[in-house]
Formats: C-alpha cells, structure tokens, sequence
C-alpha cells in the first residue's frame, strides 16, 4: 500500500466528517485543524488530526511531507468550463480594448461564431491535444475536478466530435471529469433565420447519438434574450432529460432572462453566471436546492459589473465558484483567481470563497460524495500551499503563486 504522510501542516483546510450542500451562512463555517497531520492511502484519505495525536504506527510510511508553515486543502473543483476549443481570440480583445462592441465584433464573424468556424475545421487529435495542455495547466494550479462543456460545433457532427473529446480526456486524465451538452448555445448562421429548426436539430439528431453513445451527463442551454427563450430552454432540456441529461443552465448573465426561475423549475443542478439578478431571481433561488455558480472572472475580463454573491448568500442561496474558462470571455482556468476575485470584488469571505471553490463545486458537479473536503474516504485530491501566515493570505496575495504541490488520486502531478 502506497502511503503519504504529511506533518505539521499550519491548517489542514475543510475537514468534514460528512458533506452537505451549504447555503447563505453555512458557507462561513470552514472547519480546519491547526498543526495537522494527514495521511493518504494509496488514492485516498485515511486518517487526519492534530499533531498532539499522531499515532506512533504511522511512522513507516513511504513518504513523509514536512509541511511545517503550509496550509493543506482540497483541490479546487471547477463546474463551469468551455475547455475544449480550438484556437484563442486574443485579437478579438483587442478589438475591445479598441472599443468595438459585441455586436460590431460578431459581425465580423466573430464571437462563439469565430469559435465555431475553428472547431469545424480542427480534428478530434487537435482538438485533443489542445485540451489536453489546458487540463496540465489547470491540475498544476491546483484543480482536480472539472466541468467541460460542448457548444462550440452547432452542427451535429461538431457538437459530438467535441462530446467524444471530453469522452477520451475522461479517459485518460487524472482530473475528475463531466461532460455537458451545449449544443443550445448560439444559433449556427444557417439557421440563423429558423430558430426552431435548430432546435429541432438538437433535439431530434443530436440527443439521440448523446444518449445511445453517453457521451455527457447534463444539458446546458444559454438562457438569454436574443438566444434562447424559457420555453425553449424548458423544451430542450426536457427533451434531454428523457435521455438521462440532468440540466444545468446559462441564466441572467446579460438581462433578467427567466433563466434562474426556469432553471429552478426544471430542478437544475446549478445555474450559472448571474449577473443580473432581481429580488424575484434571488427569492426562487434561495428556495430551491438549485446551486447557483458564480464565475467572476467572465465578469472581470467582459468588463461587467459582478455578480451580486453578498446578497445571494445573505438571502440562503447555495453558491459555488468556477473559472468559465473559454477563449472568448474568461481566457483563464485559474481556480486561484477566481477565489481571489470573489473576496475581492465579489465581497465573500474567505471561507466562503473557499467552501465555494471547493465542497459547493463538487455538488455543482455530483462529486461530493467522493471530493470536496477533507474526509476520511474521499479521494486524495490535494493542494499543498507554500509556507503561508494564514487562510486569508491566499486571496489577500492574489499574484503570489502560493500553491506548492499538487497531488491528484494519491499522487503528486507537480
């Protein structure tokens, strides 16, 4: 048996001996202990306390980690990506940086269109090959477990050639992976003036292939004026829920869309973004056990306003934290950041921005019963910071590169 053992650890972050989803105020309560120790069993966690109580037969262990100083945490689990793409749009933000807007950029063919038009073209090995590093980049920062979402083909072929990446990255990577058809996330121009024939489409030629192949556990639709109408919304994910998709949904990042109350209807895993949120998208939020996942750094870099997460949680919503990595509006899965940006722009606490990140993503995703915390069972998913003063240091120097190692399943990745 393969077993790690770590010592003196400062503060061993988000020790639970049971996970629940946790709502409004639930969120500031982080247990931790102070001058821990941890050991891992081959892929798993087995056994945790304070140093006072180390049992003497642990000391033949294969592996010792002196963590004196060093904070230990859960990785990260991000439940909101667009990781396979093909390609970056940097010339697109400078087209903003110059003043050009969404629209005026979309109509140069650019936008989700431009990363359309580059995925048709791209292989199942580019497309691969391309995600695989973006997966390397993010494990190093420190996430375990991921979300990746279609969306980019919006033709039938594209929209499973994207499927069966993530299929084959589920495969091979040691990061928790699940897969979520977007197929409803823009229009593709040929059906730019027949709506529901897309619709149709997606319903009556892409779902079947999903469902018959299994090539992704939710549906996602972009819920938005201009896009996609609640009722279509409500028609599409029903539709993919007879084929075992549970919804996750798009909702109010550019106008109140009804997709939080539509998302809660459909008793949706999460919605996501949320921008704009009234009293009414609060109140039916806070009352269901639909989790709503923030993503601040799609805000920060489109230049919005931020999600209001204060009010959301003060009000007894269940919030979780992601990166919205993609090439078009959040060009970045550092899981690091967005915690730093939550406290700093988005008013959460640092408790509440890690609980976030961490236990919430993972019910974001169906993966609490196995990541999320520090639990005895669980999967040894690992962030091992350099020597640290304390928990808030970690998004008080949100430039500082603070995470020393990371192990995934039992092993160090880096």
């Amino acid at each position: 048996m393969a077993t790690t053992l770590f010592t003196n650890i400062r503060l061993l972050v988000n020790t639970r001996s049971e996970s629940n989803l946790l709502y409004g105020k639930a969120l500031a309560d982080l247990p931790c202990v102070e001058n821990a120790w941890l050991l891992v069993e081959d892929d798993r966690i087995a056994g945790y306390g304070s140093m006072d109580n180390l049992p003497a037969s642990y000391s033949g262990v294969r592996e010792l980690v002196d963590a004196k100083g060093c904070l230990v945490l859960p990785a990260w689990c991000d439940s909101h990506t667009h990781i396979v793409f093909a390609g970056s749009r940097e010339s697109e933000f400078v087209d903003k940086i110059r003043g050009l807007s969404y629209a005026e950029i979309a109509a140069r063919g650019g936008g989700i269109l431009n990363s359309a038009g580059k995925l048709r073209e791209a292989s199942e090995d580019e497309l691969f090959n391309q995600a695989w590093k973006r997966l390397e980049e993010i494990s190093k920062q420190g996430t375990g477990a991921v979300e990746i979402k279609s969306g980019y083909g919006l033709t039938v072929d594209s929209e499973l050639k994207m499927l069966r990446v993530i299929k084959k990255l589920r495969e091979k990577s040691p990061l928790s992976i699940k897969a979520t058809f977007l197929g409803a996330h823009t229009y593709p121009p040929e059906f730019k003036e027949n709506h529901q024939g897309y619709i149709d489409q997606i319903i009556n030629e892409m779902l079947p292939v999903i469902g018959k192949e299994k090539l992704a556990d939710y549906i996602d639709v972009f819920c938005e004026t201009g896009f996609f109408s609640p009722e279509e919304t409500a028609r599409i994910c029903r539709a993919g829920m007879e084929y075992g998709l549970k919804p996750k949904i798009h909702a109010n990042q550019l106008n109140l869309s009804g997709g939080t109350q539509v998302g809660v209807e459909l008793g949706a895993i999460s919605v996501d973004h949320l921008e704009t949120m009234d009293e009414a998208a609060i109140s039916t939020l806070a009352n269901s056990s639909t989790i709503g996942t923030l993503l601040p750094t799609a805000a920060f870099f489109l230049r919005m306003g931020f999600q209001p997460a204060r009010k959301l949680i003060d009000a007894g919503c269940a919030i979780a934290l992601a990166s919205d990595f993609n090439p078009g509006s959040s060009p970045s899965g550092n899981m690091n950041l967005v915690v730093a940006m939550s406290c700093i722009q988005m008013r959460m606490l640092p408790e509440e921005a890690i609980n976030a990140a961490t236990l919430n993503g993972a019910f974001a995703m169906e993966l609490a019963q196995d990541l999320g915390s520090i639990t005895i069972g669980k999967k040894a998913n690992l962030l091992l910071t350099r020597a640290v003063p304390s928990l808030a240091y970690l998004p008080y120097a949100f430039g500082s590169p603070l995470i020393d190692r990371v192990m995934i399943g039992g092993n160090w990745i880096s």
